[in-house]
């Protein structure tokens, strides 16, 4: 292992080089929206392999997300406490924390086997080893027992989105140097589908396909107890999915060498930290990361919770999963045609006149999860015209939801600076990313703490405790709900979400009217480090 500044010093006089003798070789373009151009126009020509490299890649990388958004929906059938449903929540959180260890992912590798693959082959195969340990002991964790493992699977579950996490710090360095520099822009492309489709195997396609109902209905001509997959063989199948291709490109993709391109501006371990907490003491930036830690708030409990809750009252997780199969063509569609309206100087606008329809819409469904009993009849059987209420509102979610991401990601792009633009964007994702995550985490526990239930035939017990409730159920009673917490929180969020907009929509406008240079390090200071 080696560290970056060793690799790129092949001589004493490149070995001395500062970083304003390397900003000398940039001379970036912009143009009137303040968008980097290039004069060469992207070709997929000669870039296919790698492109599909690229995809597959990142869509290895979505099947860890996807299983850790099936597990919670698993876990809700052995009906868990929205609290320890919150517990779990953590084992997502390395995606919003990958900025801590990224330096090191891009500054010490060995040059001999890759800058890219020193990290992403070893990466790749803990992560195979770990789906093939976790189905090993799956069924005892979680599928065949009524109290899950729950502590420990959070643990592994953790451990294999940290890994994932790496992965994607790994291939989104990969991407840059992999394609040609015209088409350096499909890398984003590959990220978005790839990962798309990774989470829509580990998600929805499990989901389906484990449910037993589902597949005596749509897939089978013979009943059977079982769904075509157990969670067992599915990890077993992704885990030898990982040992393979990860052997594969071990052995026959092989990197370029960067270190003497004269445009290679690269920052040791000491400078990237350094130029992280520079770019953090910009107002502007201190601005922003307020906002983008608190601007989740208001729909967090709608978003992570409602899925649940349904689930709660009776409609089948195959069913909220078939949902998903048929919002996939829009997840793809939507960032296209929202892209033209955020493209301009002023994405940000379009992100604040998503709001309030995003708010809007988060009572509906809060209305929907209320009403869902009254859609169901004695035999456990769903109404169609509940399918079709509750598909029509959540097209109406996700197009306020893309509506916002893909302004948000539009305006990243247009205030991050060119030369430090990994930095930039990658600190702005992590913030954006643990606004989302510390946001539902907070949701799902609160959903809890702000329920209140007493025994039916002793309301001096609040059922509020283990013991509480044992003892109610010895007494032949039930505990009964008096105030679901997740309608409360969903008005609380609510009107957090309201007040929110109305305080930081003329910081954000006064944002984005900013010119650039508030939004950049000084890079000839940068050079002295």
């Amino acid at each position: 292992m080696t560290t970056n500044s060793n690799v790129m010093s092949k001589t004493k006089q490149r070995k001395n080089m500062g970083l304003e003798d390397k900003l000398d070789n940039f001379s970036p373009k912009r143009n009137k929206h303040g968008l980097h151009v290039s004069k060469i126009l992207p070709s997929v020509i000669g870039d296919r392999l790698n492109i599909a490299i690229l995809l597959f890649l990142y869509t290895l990388q979505g099947v860890p997300l996807g299983l850790s958004a099936a597990i919670p929906i698993i876990m809700q059938k052995k009906h868990i406490t929205y609290k320890e449903q919150a517990q779990f929540s953590f084992s997502t959180w390395p995606f919003s924390l990958k900025l801590l260890w990224a330096p090191i992912v891009d500054s010490i590798f060995w040059s001999k086997f890759g800058r890219r693959k020193t990290w992403l082959v070893p990466v790749q195969y803990l992560i195979g080893f770990f789906l093939l340990f976790l189905g090993m002991n799956i069924n005892n964790w979680l599928v065949l027992t009524e109290d899950p493992n729950l502590t420990f699977l959070t643990l592994l579950f953790f451990c294999l989105n940290f890994l994932a996490a790496t992965q994607d710090i790994a291939v989104d360095g990969w991407a840059l140097t992999m394609l040609r520099k015209e088409n350096v822009g499909y890398a984003s492309t590959c990220n978005s589908v790839g990962q798309t489709i990774g989470i829509f195997l580990g998600y929805v396609v499990f989901i389906t396909l484990e449910s037993a109902t589902f597949c005596n209905k749509w897939l089978r001509f013979t009943e059977s107890t079982e769904g075509i997959l157990t969670l067992q063989g599915f990890l077993y199948f992704w885990g030898y999915i990982f040992l393979i291709s990860t052997t594969l490109v071990a052995i026959f993709k092989h990197e370029k060498d960067q270190s003497a391109q004269p445009d290679n501006l690269d920052l040791n371990l000491y400078q990237t930290y350094k130029l992280l907490g520079d770019i953090m003491k910009l107002p502007c930036v201190k601005s922003l990361s307020i906002i983008l830690l608190t601007a989740k708030i208001g729909f967090s409990a709608v978003d992570v919770v409602s899925s649940l809750k349904i689930i709660d009252m009776g409609v089948p997780k195959d069913d909220i999963a078939m949902i998903g199969i048929l919002l996939i063509p829009l997840q793809i569609i939507l960032p296209i045609l929202i892209a033209k309206h955020t493209s301009g100087p002023k994405p940000m606008t379009v992100y604040l006149k998503s709001i309030p329809y995003r708010l809007a819409i988060g009572i509906l469904i809060a209305f929907i999860v209320y009403f869902t009993p009254y859609f169901i009849d004695q035999d456990g059987k769903v109404s169609m015209f509940y399918y079709v209420i509750v598909m029509s509102i959540f097209l109406l979610h996700q197009l306020t939801v893309y509506s916002m991401f893909v302004a948000v990601m539009g305006f990243f792009a247009r205030i991050s600076d060119p030369l430090f633009g990994g930095t930039n964007m990658t600190l702005l994702n992590t913030l954006t990313n643990l606004g989302t995550a510390w946001a539902n985490t907070a949701a799902l526990w609160m959903t809890d703490f702000l329920t209140y239930q007493q025994c039916s035939n002793n309301l001096s017990n609040t059922c509020s405790t283990e013991t509480e409730i044992n003892a109610c159920q010895i007494s032949d009673g039930k505990c009964e709900i008096t105030v679901d917490g997740f309608y409360l929180e969903t008005s609380l969020c609510t009107v957090f979400g309201i007040l929110w907009y109305k305080y930081y929509s003329k910081i954000i406008l006064n944002l984005q009217s900013k010119d650039l240079r508030h939004w950049h390090v000084d890079a000839k200071k940068q050079s002295k480090l």
